[in-house]
């Protein structure tokens, strides 16, 4: 559901953008033209009149007011992601007590989603193992104070969660850090309330458990009222001061060493016979040992020779094999340069010879297309000279195609329709020179 409404806001800023780009590119066009060939009352063509522009300009209007309804209804839900658990938070009537869960929520213009991570978290302290990450500054030990007055590292690890059901509670009263600002102040809280009770002893050994306790009854009891579960405490791990272990320890290697002084006598005189018994074996371990050091050098020996035998002839042979393919590679590298100096020659042949046969070509393309022209326009000047009305047909197809020609005979003797087709003012030169004398042919004639 995440991914829709993304793909949802994506696709309405890009309905946006398109349409700005198409209005943008339009009258980008419109007064190009307009500069270019004048106003369309001038009579020039035009590639984009006002009416095309009005209707792209509404249609880029709709394609926003598209673009922007995809926008609200991304906008109108919001998803809350598994692990994690939300709040409304209303700019008119403040936080919702009711907790959203995860999946698909509504929203409305004047709400937002404050969401939480409602998984488990951990709190952890450092201890005598990660001296590195103590000396940069992270991750170090919890420092308390005993009943002696000296200070003690604790390694502390609390494992705590947010209540689901408080999240309205929290969003209005504890900072957004919880993990860094409300938990750390408790747990060193109570571990500083607790520890100076006891000595550094009951701490280290005796009291232990008992301290764990207390202190996670603690924690949890303070933490639960600001909507944190706290599910585990864990002691991992005390550090002593540096002169108290150093002490302790000294008067544990001094009780330690009291309880061996009755043992040390028998021990030394059982020394003594392990000494003489180890030398003897020692000994005897000895003169094996260079008895067999001696035995493998004349093995090795031996070898060595027999394997120079087989040797020799092998690194002769490899020599020579090796003459002859620095031999054979000279002699094809020279094959090579020769057959690639006679393929130069054969392709620079080639090349000319395509080239002398492309112009022959050529040439007698345009001779055949003479000699074809000049018979056309001969065979057109004969068509001419036989009939000359073929002129007027011509003329006649080139001026309409909806004009129909028919060509006739001109005596018309042998054409029933002859006398139909015949113009009126023919008609009326032959009735003239029917009704004139003899003696006025020549008149009718001119006129």
């Amino acid at each position: 559901m995440l991914m829709l409404k993304y793909l949802l806001i994506t696709a309405g800023v890009a309905l946006l953008v398109v349409a700005v780009g198409v209005l943008g590119y339009d009258l980008y066009i419109f007064v190009r033209d307009r500069q270019r060939r004048g106003v369309p009352e001038s009579g020039g063509p035009e590639r984009l009149t006002e009416r095309e522009l009005k209707l792209r300009t509404t249609l880029a209007g709709k394609v926003c007011v598209i673009a922007v309804a995809t926008l609200l209804v991304a906008h109108c839900f919001d998803v809350v992601p598994a692990g994690h658990a939300g709040v409304r938070v209303s700019q008119i009537s403040g936080t919702e007590p009711r907790t959203l869960y995860p999946g698909l929520h509504f929203m409305s213009p004047f709400e937002t989603l404050a969401v939480y991570d409602t998984r488990a978290h951990t709190l952890t302290t450092g201890n005598l193992d990660d001296m590195a990450v103590e000396k940069s500054g992270r991750n170090q030990p919890l420092k308390v104070t005993a009943r002696e007055g000296l200070s003690i590292g604790m390694a502390v690890t609390v494992r705590y969660k947010l209540d689901p059901g408080r999240l309205a509670y929290i969003h209005n009263n504890l900072p957004q850090s919880i993990d860094t600002e409300v938990v750390p102040p408790v747990v060193a809280t109570v571990f500083r309330e607790i520890v100076p009770n006891y000595t550094i002893r009951d701490v280290f050994a005796i009291h232990r458990e008992d301290i764990r306790k207390e202190a996670a009854d603690e924690i949890t009891r303070r933490l639960n009222k600001d909507g944190v579960v706290v599910e585990e405490v864990m002691l991992r791990d005390i550090i002593l001061p540096p002169d108290y272990a150093k002490g302790l320890e000294g008067l544990i290697e001094k009780e330690q060493e009291n309880e061996s002084l009755s043992f040390q006598t028998e021990i030394e005189k059982k020394q003594v016979q392990i000494a003489q018994y180890q030398a003897e074996a020692q000994k005897v371990r000895d003169v094996k040992q260079a008895e067999g050091q001696a035995q493998v050098r004349v093995l090795q020996a031996k070898a060595e020779s027999d394997a120079m035998q087989y040797t020799l002839p092998l690194k002769e042979k490899q020599i020579q094999q090796t003459k002859l393919e620095a031999a054979a590679r000279k002699e094809a590298t020279i094959q090579n340069a020769e057959a690639e100096a006679q393929a130069k020659v054969i392709d620079s042949k080639a090349e000319q010879e395509r080239r002398r046969l492309l112009a022959d070509a050529e040439a007698n393309r345009i001779r055949v297309i003479a000699a074809a022209d000049k018979q056309r326009l001969e065979g057109e000047a004969e068509a001419l000279k036989g009939n000359p009305l073929l002129i007027n047909k011509i003329v006649a197809e080139k001026l309409s195609d909806k004009i129909q020609v028919m060509m006739v005979p001109a005596d018309g003797k042998f054409f029933f329709a002859s006398d139909v087709l015949k113009s009126p003012a023919q008609m009326l030169r032959q009735e003239e020179q029917s009704e004139d004398p003899p003696g006025n042919s020549k008149l009718t004639g001119s006129r």
